[in-house]
């Protein structure tokens, strides 16, 4: 039998889509520094009012504040301690609590693939790193779809800060089992070879309707590489040899919750929803600004060998997610406001405080919205129940 980690792929094999190595951390920011559509996007978000009276003079001064803050950023690690500063103003200004459990079970020599539920394109990696950051370990690499890097510059920031691209665009099916292949050799290499974490989302996409499901097919694509290798390995020495670990992130308040409505709502009334032009680059800076209230990350249990079908190694997965999952009072709130499942409504320990917030945020939302709206926030309490979802 052909050993595990045996006729590993070259890191040749991985040059399209691996995140990028600290010799190239200089050459990035500088070509970023030189990209005036990048500077034009921070100088929007940093000087608003300035970038629209005088964009010529906020371009030199963001350019400038720039080329200051990279000046001593010249490998991957750098990067990131750079961005943990930003990460913990984030997480001040726009949070009113985080907290994390269950990493102090984790073994800090090992490598482990994080799969977690998916309410935020960047902040549910970024919450994982910044909780791994603080604790001394390694921060992981980061799954991230093709169709997210619509910007030569997004791709740029992606890949410093440890991204590697899932093939989403890939076009027929050679070309897809091709890529996949690629992406499942890159994920066990870095497990397995490399010693260093991954995080990947259960399914492709946010969870819009608030339902956190493994997508089975996931779990599959992640033992392609070892059956490549050993065409007789089970399912269960493929499970252990990842070392899975189920990830649940919540967010009291979820800051792209309206957009998410609205596509909610196109697709139940039968009409073709269409992104607006770089709708998921404005989600992202709509989710690292927005306020999000209480934020809880729980990580759970490695999965074991005992599982003998990728099904059950999804359903392990679910279970898991959906136990850490933190019910806040909007959640709770959400399904009272429903009607649905009274029985499960619990008020114990909701304040005044909580329902006034829940309130205001409510009356922002459109009328016609509020369905979707709200199911977002009250599924998790029905999945929690093994009830159907809104």
């Amino acid at each position: 039998m052909t050993s595990s980690t045996d006729a590993m792929p070259s890191v040749d094999d991985f040059e399209a889509i691996r995140p990028y190595h600290d010799d190239e951390v200089v050459d990035t920011l500088a070509r970023l520094v030189c990209n005036d559509e990048f500077i034009d996007t921070i100088t929007r978000y940093r000087m608003p009012r300035l970038a629209r009276h005088a964009p010529r003079v906020a371009r030199v001064l963001v350019r400038h504040g720039l080329k200051r803050a990279v000046r001593n950023i010249h490998t991957v690690s750098d990067f990131q301690n750079h961005i943990s500063h930003y990460m913990a103003r984030m997480i001040q200004n726009t949070t009113n609590t985080f907290s994390v459990e269950g990493l102090e079970h984790l073994d800090h020599q090992k490598a482990y693939l994080f799969i977690g539920n998916h309410r935020d394109i960047a902040l549910d990696p970024a919450f994982v790193n910044y909780a791994l950051y603080h604790s001394g370990r390694s921060t992981v690499r980061i799954a991230i779809g093709d169709n997210l890097l619509q910007k030569p510059y997004v791709t740029d920031l992606m890949r410093l800060n440890k991204s590697f691209i899932v093939p989403r665009s890939a076009r027929g099916k050679r070309a897809m089992l091709a890529a996949y292949q690629q992406l499942s050799n890159y994920i066990r290499h870095s497990i397995v070879s490399d010693n260093h974490s991954i995080w990947l989302a259960q399914r492709e996409g946010r969870a819009k309707n608030g339902v956190d499901r493994t997508d089975s097919a996931i779990i599959k694509m992640l033992g392609m590489a070892r059956r490549m290798k050993d065409k007789d390995a089970s399912v269960s020495e493929t499970i252990a040899e990842l070392r899975i670990v189920p990830v649940s992130i919540s967010y009291e308040f979820d800051p792209c919750d309206q957009q998410k409505a609205r596509e909610l709502k196109a697709r139940n009334d039968g009409v073709a929803y269409e992104k607006i032009a770089y709708e998921d680059i404005l989600s992202i800076a709509a989710g690292i600004t927005g306020n999000k209230g209480r934020v809880k990350l729980v990580f759970g249990t490695p999965l074991d060998a005992s599982y003998d079908s990728y099904d059950s190694a999804a359903q392990d997965i679910d279970t898991q997610v959906l136990n850490n999952y933190t019910l806040f009072p909007s959640h709770y709130l959400a399904l009272e406001a429903t009607g649905h499942a009274p029985e499960l409504v619990d008020t114990r320990h909701i304040t005044p405080a909580d329902r006034q917030a829940f309130n205001k945020r409510l009356e922002q939302v459109a009328e016609e919205l509020r369905p979707w709206w709200l199911c977002q926030y009250a599924n998790p309490v029905l999945n929690r129940a093994g009830r159907k979802p809104l």
